[in-house]
């Protein structure tokens, strides 16, 4: 699934072209996505100019002076620039038109999302798949004493307290054992047992993962793409535990171990790690 970074790395890219154009159309050819994307959506937005591409957790927010656009890439999707002449492939769901811009929605799987929200219905972030969403982490205010804040008393792992978003938005499955790594953190410590210092460890160390991910363009996890439809490069160059098992910790040498936390794979280092 596409996460933080690729989503940022997504909504940069975007913005650079469609922020300050009028979209010209808004068509849809496949409605059935996760949620069915509104039927007069495309009659909504044409005409109108789009003011930002923003983001908030790994939703991508399009913002007109009406309201805003609520688009995620679901488990494999894109959203990227193409010549207005390229014939749309399959699983090219919904497209943008701005003058001699031209971007495409591509969703195998269907599990993302076009939606809308309307700003009479008031801020976009009172939208019920916003509002519960953590703090994000390049926030000036994210740092440990929030993460300890958060995981007072709480039983369930660390590694999926971090998945559950509603600490920190953006540690993905993936980053998640790459940040926990870092922090030398073992994935099945019970969130609630974390010290203060340690959470101040694990803030930095979920911070510094998630920009060198941004700076590599994001990962390359399986058809994920950019803006630009070039893939991410991060985890090729960067990955210190994810799919790794067997190999050796780039610290001590011991074989990573994989195992299985609430049907998601995790990778740690026993030694590093250790509870």
């Amino acid at each position: 699934m596409p996460e933080l970074p690729e989503v940022e790395t997504t909504r940069r890219g975007i913005a650079t072209v469609m922020a300050g154009r009028r979209l010209d159309q808004f068509i849809v050819h496949e409605n059935r996505l996760r949620w069915p994307v509104p039927a007069e959506l495309p009659h909504t937005l044409q005409g109108r100019v789009v003011q930002a591409c923003e983001r908030r957790g790994k939703y991508l927010l399009i913002r007109f002076a009406h309201g805003v656009q609520i688009v995620h890439l679901g488990m494999s999707g894109s959203l990227r620039r193409v010549p207005m002449n390229e014939p749309r492939r399959k699983h090219d769901h919904a497209e943008w038109v701005l003058g001699d811009a031209r971007f495409l929605y591509h969703d195998p799987r269907r599990f993302g999302a076009i939606l809308w929200h309307d700003l009479n219905l008031g801020p976009v972030e009172q939208h019920p798949l916003l509002a519960r969403l953590g703090m994000e982490p390049f926030d000036t205010a994210f740092d440990g004493k929030h993460l300890h804040r958060c995981f007072k008393d709480r039983a369930v792992s660390i590694k999926q307290a971090l998945l559950a978003g509603d600490a920190v938005v953006g540690v993905g499955n993936i980053y998640a054992s790459e940040a926990l790594f870092k922090a030398r953190i073992n994935p099945q410590t019970p969130a609630g047992k974390i010290s203060a210092a340690r959470c101040n460890t694990l803030a930095t160390a979920i911070r510094k993962t998630l920009s060198q991910a941004l700076e590599a363009g994001g990962s390359t996890l399986r058809d994920y793409v950019n803006s630009t439809g070039e893939p991410g490069a991060y985890f090729t160059l960067h990955a210190a535990m994810y799919e790794r098992a067997g190999k050796p910790c780039p610290r001590c040498e011991t074989p990573v171990k994989r195992i299985v936390q609430g049907q998601r794979a995790t990778y740690f280092c026993p030694v590093c790690q250790r509870r």
